[in-house]
């Protein structure tokens, strides 16, 4: 059993898919990854060669699994792969690796050995290093303003693509979130530290990837959406 399966949510990735496998196993091989490691690729209802390119990868590599949703829906996939987890711990990032990998040792050590029940990565903590357009700065920084002043929490960025959690609290977490997108994402770190988990920010090194597969004015109004919901209900506390 891996101590951290690491999840690749996919929808229409065929183009960079097997690039960005090699990529993270030859980084994990290569930096000696002080755990051990299983990569989850979780295809939710591509509709191009993304599912057969995934299993030629698992065929090739036994550190590769494969799993395939009929509907899609980031939220969706990740709700899959870190329920059916049997590791210790599971994280996920996007496939494009906007984030780079050296990010990824501090994350698992969070919730593997520094008592953590959640780790993400921010790109607006101290020690960050980002490149990103104006556009998505000013909507990203709006966006956990707005989260702020509703929620009064401490959070730096809900959004990144870039997260870890333990077993015990994605068991108790991941069955709370409503929302099965992108939203997903915020839901998760509301509950989390609003609901008295141990939520730690790791700093990044980010790079924003213009292909793209979100539908920026979609998501907006979901995320918004998504906010008003919670910020309606009660968010219950670890244990009830």
């Amino acid at each position: 059993m891996p101590q951290l399966d690491i999840v690749l949510p996919v929808y229409n990735e065929e183009r960079v898919l097997a690039g960005s496998v090699e990529k993270l196993r030859a980084y994990l091989q290569e930096h000696e990854f002080p755990y051990t490691w299983r990569i989850v690729i979780a295809d939710n209802a591509s509709t191009d060669g993304t599912l057969a390119a995934g299993e030629a990868l698992a065929d090739v590599f036994g550190d590769v699994e494969v799993i395939h949703l009929p509907r899609k829906g980031r939220g969706r996939a990740l709700r899959k792969a870190w329920l059916e987890s049997d590791a210790a711990a599971a994280c996920f990032m996007d496939i494009d690796l906007s984030t780079h990998l050296d990010g990824l040792e501090p994350l698992a050590r969070a919730v593997l050995d520094e008592g953590y029940d959640v780790a993400t990565g921010s790109r607006m903590t101290r020690g960050s290093q980002i490149e990103r357009s104006i556009g998505r700065e000013i909507t990203s920084r709006g966006f956990i303003l707005l989260i702020k002043l509703l929620f009064l929490v401490r959070l730096s960025d809900t959004q990144c693509g870039f997260k870890a959690i333990s077993r015990e609290a994605a068991h108790e977490l991941v069955p709370r979130i409503e929302n099965e997108e992108w939203f997903f994402d915020t839901e998760l770190l509301l509950l989390a530290e609003k609901g008295g988990y141990r939520v730690k920010e790791i700093p990044i090194r980010w790079v924003e990837d213009t292909d793209t597969r979100v539908n920026v004015p979609k998501t907006i109004l979901e995320d918004l959406a998504g906010l008003l919901r919670m910020r309606l209900k009660r968010i219950p506390q670890r244990g009830e």
